[in-house]
């Protein structure tokens, strides 16, 4: 995107005015493989069962960072805070650190504000690391910030079709207020999987953000984070479908794509980590809606056709953030 389609806040959602790409401090581009615990990107295509994991110490003493905050040393707190409780959103903020555009998501006038304003702020953040046109090409490919760790970069999109199409599958009203920014405006609706990934994946690094530090969250700020997560894996997985059934040469080309098919497999099992991580915190990070949601997401049909795309089976046990 350009600097004059900067985001737009909403009450219920941030939506990025998603654009040509985005300008923003550069970062790592470190791709991690499986470890030998089985952790990590399934980019290698290997077959053996693995699950997603990162690093976390939600519990990690930060005391001493509230009795300090201040306006001046937000971005310093944000970062030491970041550090104990969660290593990926400190290297995001470092590598995002010269972005000037950080002041618009940050609330700075009390410690708790902050931590609240945080699903924003990574959120945000991260759309602009991924849609930094060093990183991205409208349309053709795209980048995203996953963990500190692993990045994914130049995995093709080759275009697509207007999201909105998924909209005929949406049989429920649980998505309703994302559903009407998303898909039903004249404008975001036409976006094709660029703007489906980038949205998947900015909303679901705005989850863990706030997971981290939830016992500070006082406000509503950050009330909507589980659904803004489960909604765009829902977006995701019926692109998929309608690529399928309606889109067969598209549906082909993409299924070509192993960087495609990784990242999709990765973003499916990220999303079942943070929200099994969240889950205690129904209420103050998202409502009921989001269970309802997740539950539709894991459907046989939706099952079916990301098994199909990525060629790798997946767990619908209590370890759903695994392959089987």
């Amino acid at each position: 995107m350009s600097r004059r389609h900067l985001p737009r806040l909403l009450t219920a959602s941030v939506v990025l005015a998603l654009g040509a790409g985005t300008l923003a401090a550069s970062g790592p581009t470190v791709a991690a493989t499986p470890s030998a615990t089985g952790t990590g990107t399934p980019q290698s295509r290997a077959t053996a069962p693995y699950c997603y994991d990162e690093p976390s110490q939600p519990n990690a003493d930060v005391s001493d960072l509230k009795a300090s905050f201040t306006s001046a040393n937000w971005m310093r707190t944000l970062q030491a805070m970041y550090k104990r409780r969660w290593p990926s959103g400190e290297a995001l903020a470092i590598a995002q650190a010269k972005d000037k555009y950080w002041d618009q998501f940050v609330n700075k006038q009390s410690f708790e504000g902050f931590t609240e304003s945080m699903m924003v702020a990574i959120h945000e953040e991260t759309h602009m690391w991924d849609l930094d046109p060093s990183r991205t090409k409208w349309d053709v490919h795209i980048a995203a910030w996953v963990n500190a760790g692993q990045q994914a970069l130049t995995v093709p999109v080759h275009g697509g079709f207007p999201r909105k199409e998924i909209l005929p599958l949406i049989k429920d009203s649980l998505s309703s207020s994302m559903d009407d920014i998303y898909l039903r405006d004249r404008t975001q609706g036409e976006y094709r999987l660029q703007g489906v990934l980038a949205e998947q994946n900015a909303g679901l690094t705005g989850l863990p953000a706030v997971t981290v530090v939830q016992e500070y969250i006082k406000g509503v700020g950050a009330s909507n984070a589980r659904d803004i997560a489960a909604t765009n894996l829902r977006y995701l997985l019926l692109y998929l479908r309608v690529a399928k059934d309606k889109h067969p040469d598209y549906w082909a080309t993409i299924k070509a794509e192993p960087k495609l098919r990784d990242l999709v497999l990765t973003q499916f099992l990220r999303t079942a980590y943070w929200l099994e991580k969240s889950a205690p915190y129904t209420g103050k990070l998202g409502s009921r809606d989001a269970d309802k949601i997740t539950a539709a997401n894991y459907a046989p049909e939706n099952i079916a056709v990301l098994e199909e795309f990525t060629g790798r089976k997946v767990r619908v046990d209590a370890q759903k953030h695994c392959t089987a």
